[in-house]
């Protein structure tokens, strides 16, 4: 099941989007007593494959904007950095890695402030006062359902309620500057999102393939296969001394292929256009200002 956030008339809605893309059922004609944002109904309803049914003919997609499906947090969201083995490689190499190894020995986590999410197809931001070198990141987001601390691997998938895309939008210059990730990942704009959530049951997140285009060039083109650590051990490892809880956002990394990685290197520019799509979810599309 595909869950959005649209915005009809300057109010936002969350809605259930057919297969195929063209319709839409309002949350609030099929749980009548619902009148929240993604997040509220992330938090009451843990299963919604199997608890959100639409009765009737849908609305009309064409023409309705898009929102990012969560674009309301009760906190930062979690990434993890260097998580594919040949981006890892690509990284170690670029110049812009300050740690030793090449392959993490343990899931390498940061934040990213809500406040930087727009929508599937919302401008980025350049920030040309700021940074000359902003990067692009496809990757594979996790929306927690079942929030618990101390989550056990076996048990982890029992706590996603789904998955959607990001752009993980870098500023690889202040990434290197400071010596850190936050400000390099954090400018306003930086995390392009959607362009709905996909609920747990609608992928295999074992097996999916993940691409970005840059100007229509074909840039990552990878299967989450490769991933270094696989959902169920980030989970662990983030849930093990932090209680996660609904709607946190776990940002599982991103594939060999990113513009730091070219020699010379790739940066984005304003004009440029990014589209990233996973097999199972869909596609954003995002020009940068």
């Amino acid at each position: 099941m595909r869950i959005a956030t649209i915005e009809v008339q300057g109010a936002s809605r969350v809605v259930i989007i057919d297969e195929a893309g063209e319709q839409y059922w309002d949350i609030a004609d099929v749980v009548p007593e619902f009148a929240g944002d993604m997040l509220d109904l992330i938090k009451a309803m843990p299963h919604p494959g199997q608890q959100l049914k639409p009765v009737g003919p849908g609305q009309p997609l064409a023409g309705v904007r898009l929102k990012a499906p969560l674009n309301r947090l009760d906190r930062n969201l979690f990434l993890v950095g260097k998580n594919y083995h040949e981006h890892a490689k690509e990284f170690s190499g670029s110049g812009f890695d300050s740690s030793a190894q090449v392959v993490p020995s343990a899931p390498n986590v940061f934040t990213k402030p809500a406040s930087t999410i727009v929508g599937p197809h919302d401008a980025i931001e350049s920030h040309p006062a700021v940074t000359q070198q902003m990067d692009y990141e496809a990757e594979l987001a996790v929306v927690i359902g079942k929030g618990g601390r101390g989550i056990r691997k076996e048990d982890a998938y029992a706590h996603v309620w789904g998955y959607t895309v990001v752009n993980d939008v870098t500023a690889r210059d202040l990434q290197k500057q400071h010596g850190q990730w936050f400000l390099g990942k954090s400018l306003d704009t930086f995390c392009p999102m959607g362009p709905w959530i996909v609920t747990a049951d609608a992928i295999d997140p074992t097996n999916t393939r993940v691409q970005c285009w840059v100007n229509e060039e074909l840039r990552q083109d990878a299967n989450t296969a490769d991933l270094i650590f696989d959902i169920p051990t980030l989970i662990a490892t983030i849930s093990a001394g932090i209680e996660l809880k609904p709607g946190d956002v776990i940002v599982t990394g991103t594939p060999v292929g990113v513009g730091i990685g070219f020699k010379p290197p790739k940066f984005l520019k304003a004009g440029d256009v990014v589209r990233i799509a996973i097999d199972g979810i869909g596609t954003i599309e995002n020009r940068v200002r």
